[in-house]
């Protein structure tokens, strides 16, 4: 059965644009268009939309509002399609599930990269689960439980589909590094290229982190965050100094740059059981075979669980290769890693 999908953007030639190229794919219906929030609305209530793409910059309403209304009354995936900005993360904040940005460029070439980004996250949208935000049931702080953490040398984290917010909200519960010197953090997380520099400047302002996105030769030092680019590999390699990143440009392993098995493995192979690796929400199986793979040479893995995830995805496939130590919930994951490590 097609996906049905409401398109919402104010500009009526965009909006065409995008029913036209997504139309084309035969699991996708576009079911009707609107030119701002209030009539979409109103198509919402007269169309039962599986999926909604809408953009932020919009008249009477913005789309990081529109979302912040929509989500609690009626839980429908969003995807956030938006020019080259910060602001596709508060609107991931407010509750959409994806965003793909749109073509800098008139050519023909950015336009079908931009339809095939957008029929993919339709995809993945499809399949994800809407939560609507509980403030009584904040996560916490895990409690100070050592100077120094001496034998681990690294977290690595791996996302996908709804991971920014996931990544935001699992770096909140881990204790401050003024008390704690937690051990290097190294993010993958499948995000276009720019965003993924914006991202890291954003959890470097409104976390308790360092954080950078990563460069080729980073010297991966305690309490520090380095995000991989968003067109990128990054693998982590050891030396006589300590442990260092590589940062190249690859083909696409599992249909992803960054990909999170290419960070994931090479874990594997220089850290051992010195190591914490993370699945978070997402959609398909990269990191799946990765955190398997560290696993077996010793290290503790931790998978989001289905009820917590966007997309069980990525967490579901290493559960069932046996590559987690521990699955559980979103909420709970800062204080089961901090057991771990101390």
């Amino acid at each position: 059965m097609a996906i049905k999908v409401l398109i919402v953007d104010d500009s009526a030639v965009f909006r065409e644009a995008i029913a036209r190229g997504i139309g084309m794919d035969p699991d996708i219906q576009v079911i009707a268009t609107a030119a701002d929030p209030y009539e979409a609305r109103d198509k919402i209530l007269e169309y039962d939309p599986d999926v909604v793409t809408c953009d932020i910059e919009m008249p009477k309403m913005s789309g990081i509002e529109f979302v912040k209304r929509l989500i609690p009354q009626y839980p429908v995936p969003v995807i956030v399609v938006s020019s080259i900005s910060d602001k596709v993360f508060d609107a991931m904040n407010a509750g959409a599930v994806e965003f793909v940005s749109k073509p800098s460029a008139k050519s023909p070439q950015d336009v079908q990269k931009f339809i095939k980004d957008l029929v993919m996250a339709i995809k993945a949208a499809s399949k994800a689960s809407v939560h609507v935000e509980d403030k009584s049931n904040q996560a916490k702080k895990h409690a100070v439980v050592a100077k120094e953490i001496k034998d681990f040398d690294l977290i690595a984290i791996g996302a996908s589909t709804g991971g920014t917010e996931a990544i935001y909200e699992l770096l909140k519960q881990l204790p401050d590094q003024s008390a704690t010197l937690l051990p290097g953090i190294v993010i993958v997380q499948h995000i276009p290229p720019v965003f993924s520099r914006m991202f890291a400047e954003r959890l470097d302002k409104q976390t308790d982190f360092q954080v950078k996105e990563a460069t080729n030769g980073d010297v991966v030092l305690p309490g520090h965050i380095y995000v991989a680019p968003g067109d990128k590999h990054v693998q982590v390699k050891r030396s006589e100094k300590g442990l260092y990143l590589r940062v190249f440009e690859g083909e696409k392993v599992n249909g992803h740059c960054p990909s999170v098995d290419v960070m994931f493995h090479s874990v594997a192979e220089c850290l051992g059981n010195r190591v914490v690796g993370v699945i978070l929400t997402g959609m398909g199986y990269d990191g799946a075979k990765g955190i398997a793979a560290m696993r077996r040479k010793g290290a503790i893995t931790v998978g989001q669980d289905e009820k917590t995830c966007v997309v069980y995805g990525m967490p579901k496939v290493a559960y069932e290769l046996n590559g987690i130590t521990k699955q559980c919930g979103l909420d709970i994951m800062g204080s089961i890693i901090m057991q771990y490590l101390k």
